[in-house]
């Protein structure tokens, strides 16, 4: 598969690393330009891009940036992207890095925000999961103990394609239903930085609460964070 990421952190850069060992075409950008992910692109064979270049790259385009700098996307980022391209957010919300972000903090899902801000629907995936066990602990299908990740979405057919990508790094993918149930694979609930298979994944979900942890909360004194579109 064309496969665009936009953010070359942690996860960015893992998803670079183990989408192009499996022989996707991968294209990668950052907020800085693509001479800096030289050094990324000679070690992996990705493309080294602009982010208005990783939105057009192809089948899928990878989100991985910080909350507070969704706003500060091009507006017009994915105006003539196709339809049926699957935009994926592995995005969360940390008050003490993002600022106080008000519609999250009022109950939108962190992810239906991140939709909004971009005009587009997206599928919420590689959000709990730590970067390295994202890198080095994928087994094969059908392995004891793999590793499960949620993945929510409103579009069935693009919650295939991601479905199907993690099996092949290694994953299950779990159904975890609507964008706007997503809260239920958000920071402080039970899948959160965990490696469940996907029956310790199901019921995580199950037994996640909707309310947000006062850890993960932006206080009366946060700063606002930039201005949403």
């Amino acid at each position: 598969m064309r496969i665009g990421i936009i953010g070359a952190g942690q996860i960015g850069g893992t998803l670079a690393r183990r989408l192009t060992a499996l022989g996707h075409d991968v294209s990668i950008a950052n907020s800085r330009g693509p001479e800096t992910l030289a050094a990324l692109a000679d070690e992996t064979g990705a493309k080294a891009v602009s982010v208005e270049q990783a939105a057009r790259a192809g089948d899928v385009v990878i989100v991985t940036i910080p909350e507070k700098s969704i706003p500060s996307l091009p507006a017009d980022l994915f105006d003539g992207v196709p339809a049926d391209v699957v935009v994926v957010d592995t995005g969360n919300y940390y008050p003490r890095r993002d600022g106080r972000i008000d519609p999250i903090e009022h109950g939108t899902t962190e992810s239906r925000w991140v939709s909004d801000q971009l005009g587009r629907p997206v599928v919420k995936a590689f959000n709990n999961i730590y970067a390295r066990h994202l890198l080095e602990r994928g087994k094969p299908k059908g392995a004891r103990d793999r590793i499960a990740l949620p993945v929510a979405g409103d579009d069935r057919r693009a919650k295939d394609v991601v479905i199907r990508l993690l099996d092949e790094l290694g994953f299950d993918g779990v159904d975890a239903g609507s964008l706007d149930e997503s809260w239920r694979q958000q920071p402080g609930t039970p899948v959160y930085g965990t490696d469940f298979d996907a029956n310790g994944v199901r019921k995580g979900l199950a037994e996640a609460a909707p309310e947000r942890k006062g850890e993960f909360r932006a206080g009366a004194a946060s700063p606002a964070a930039g201005a949403s579109r």
